[in-house]
């Protein structure tokens, strides 16, 4: 086996990706190569989408997840886009199955570029999300921030996408928040027992909403792929809008779609940036000749 794996630094509408190669490697890619590799300014990420052999029948490779902390991810929708964008770049093939820790992915790239990433069935409740407590409607739990009788943030929605989502719905502009202040907090409430990410929406037509999102292990990002996901279910699960809605996250637009198989499919570009080698123990890493100006 050879030291180095490739990887190309990638991006879905600007959430940061390191798409690393480590299909026929029986090794993985540890939290300190994943430190080491956020701390340089020209491979900081939010995620590390792993492609390793498969392992179940059936599914195209195993995507192992990482966060910028060196934790696991159990999902990352903007992430996939990207893995299929480099898979399909490399063999033409435009239909994937794909295994993560959260289960069976489809994804599929289209003639305009776009992919679409099928996120699976979200998961409402109480124990799936899950919440250190029960709640027997997940729409709206009790939980704010700021002063009792007028708090900046209050009632969100909570879901599973895979990850645990908390939806603050505002009605004033989402930038007007001060997210990475209240992120961390919320991220590490104890009604949260494996954290969660925590986005704030609004409802801007009835087919459409803004979003910016604290993301667990990442901090802000300018997209997440599931914290859309989840704010469209709960959107149209609590009558804000339709199954079908475009989701504006810092980076752009994502078309999310919950079918009416509960399933959930966001369609959105990827990009790719650059591809070099790397030490999966380390985070040592070289870019590619080609690449180097």
């Amino acid at each position: 086996m050879t030291r180095e794996a490739p990887f190309a630094k990638m991006n879905g509408l600007g959430n940061e990706i390191i798409v690393a190669d480590m299909r026929g490697r029986a090794d993985r890619v540890s939290p300190a190569a994943a430190i080491a590799l956020n701390a340089d300014p020209a491979t900081k990420f939010d995620q590390v989408m792993a492609i390793h052999d498969p392992r179940t029948p059936g599914t195209a490779n195993y995507i192992e997840i990482i966060n910028s902390d060196g934790t696991m991810a159990q999902a990352c929708g903007n992430g996939m886009r990207c893995v299929v964008q480099a898979l399909a770049a490399e063999s033409g093939q435009k239909l994937f199955t794909f295994e993560t820790i959260a289960g069976i992915l489809n994804a599929e790239e289209h003639a305009d570029g776009t992919i679409s990433v099928d996120m699976g069935v979200p998961r409402f409740d109480w124990r799936e999300i899950p919440l250190a407590e029960e709640f027997g409607d997940t729409s709206r739990i009790e939980l704010q921030i700021g002063p009792i009788d007028a708090p900046v943030l209050h009632s969100p929605s909570v879901v599973s996408m895979g990850n645990p989502h908390a939806v603050f719905w505002v009605d004033k502009d989402v930038w007007s928040y001060d997210l990475d202040r209240f992120g961390p907090l919320l991220e590490n409430h104890p009604i949260f027992p494996e954290r969660a990410n925590i986005s704030i929406a609004r409802v801007t037509a009835s087919d459409a909403l803004t979003l910016r999102t604290w993301e667990r292990s990442a901090g802000l990002t300018k997209a997440c792929g599931s914290a859309a996901c989840a704010a469209a279910v709960s959107a149209a699960r609590t009558g804000r809008t339709g199954r079908n809605v475009t989701v504006t996250v810092p980076g752009g637009p994502l078309a999310i779609e919950w079918r009416a198989d509960d399933h959930v499919v966001m369609t959105g570009p990827a990009e790719w940036e650059f591809s070099g080698t790397f030490d999966p123990a380390t985070g040592a890493w070289a870019r590619d000749r080609q690449d180097v100006a």
